[in-house]
Parts: structure tokens; sequence; C-alpha cells
């Protein structure tokens, strides 16, 4: 988890997920990132698992292809809980998405003049609350994963007239009760 706990690595992982292989040109370029920079941070990855190599897709030897190993990544929180220094490491892997999540948001408002008005009015920014027994809570996280899988599964590939969506969901028990 310490391994995704760097802004820069989400960023690499969560383009290599949507658009599919790319080089450490290419993810310097889309990051911002010098490529000595963006070749350790895929190394980390690497060696955790996150990513792998795509030497296929190199047209000489210079050039270093990389992709995915997984469509997403998941964690039972809870298996941490007993563990300080596991659930140390899940903490700032999650402090680091939800930042990453607070900057993709952002970058998506000041997008939105860039535009077609219809892609703008089909966005939503909303929450809810509601008072649920725990059944009820799990029930509605259950509805939700139905919701992204059926999403995930239409939209695995790009076709005429698409374009990426994103969405970001959190369920969570509000504290102080």
């Amino acid at each position: 988890m310490r391994a995704l706990a760097h802004p820069l690595r989400l960023k690499i992982l969560g383009l290599l997920r949507v658009e599919g292989p790319q080089s450490v040109g290419r993810l310097a370029e889309a990051t911002g990132a010098a490529s000595g920079s963006v070749s350790y941070h895929l190394a980390t990855l690497a060696k955790h698992g996150f990513v792998v190599p795509a030497p296929e897709l190199e047209r000489d030897g210079r050039e270093r292809w990389w992709r995915a190993a997984h469509e997403m990544t998941s964690w039972r929180t809870e298996e941490f809980l007993d563990d300080p220094e596991r659930r140390e490491a899940s903490e700032a892997m999650r402090r680091a998405v939800l930042e990453t999540y607070h900057r993709e948001l952002l970058e998506a408002l000041d997008a939105e003049l860039s535009l077609e008005p219809e892609w703008v009015a089909a966005s939503d920014s909303s929450d809810g609350a509601a008072h649920l027994t725990l059944e009820e809570f799990r029930e509605l996280s259950a509805d939700l994963a139905a919701v992204r899988e059926k999403w995930w599964a239409r939209g695995r590939e790009g076709g005429e007239g698409t374009r990426p969506v994103r969405w970001i969901t959190h369920t969570f028990p509000r504290s102080g009760r």
C-alpha cells in the first residue's frame, strides 16, 4: 500500500488503466514529470505487482512500455485494524487517493468551459445522507458496487462518440453517532 501512497504513482497507474499501455515518454508528457522520475516510480509499481512491462509494444531498445497489471485495486480495510503498521500504510495510501480525487475533481471543474454543453449537463456532483442500519448500509454499498461493475463492463473499450468518464463514490458511516 505504501507503493500507492504517492500522487505520481497513483496518476501513472490511473493513466495505464484508463488509456492502456504507455511508454515512459508518453507518461512523462501526460504527468509533467521527468522521464527518469517516471521510470523510478514505474519500477516501484512493478516491484509491488501493479504494473508489468509491455515489451511487444517497444519499437527500439531505448523505448520502454508498461501496462497496468490489474483493472482495479481493492483491499479490506478491516483486515488491517489490528496491525498498526499495515493500518498506517492503508491510511497513507487512502489519503493519497483522496487527494488525487480532489485534484481530479477540480481539474474537471476547470475543464467544463471547453466541453460541449450537453456533456456538462450530463455531469453530476451530489451527495446524500440517510439513517441506515448496518444491513441497509451493506446493501447500499453492494448496490453501488453493482452499478460500478455494470459500467466498467460496458465502457472498458472506447468507441466512436465516447469519452473517458470518471465517477467517484464514497460510502461511509458518519462520525459522532
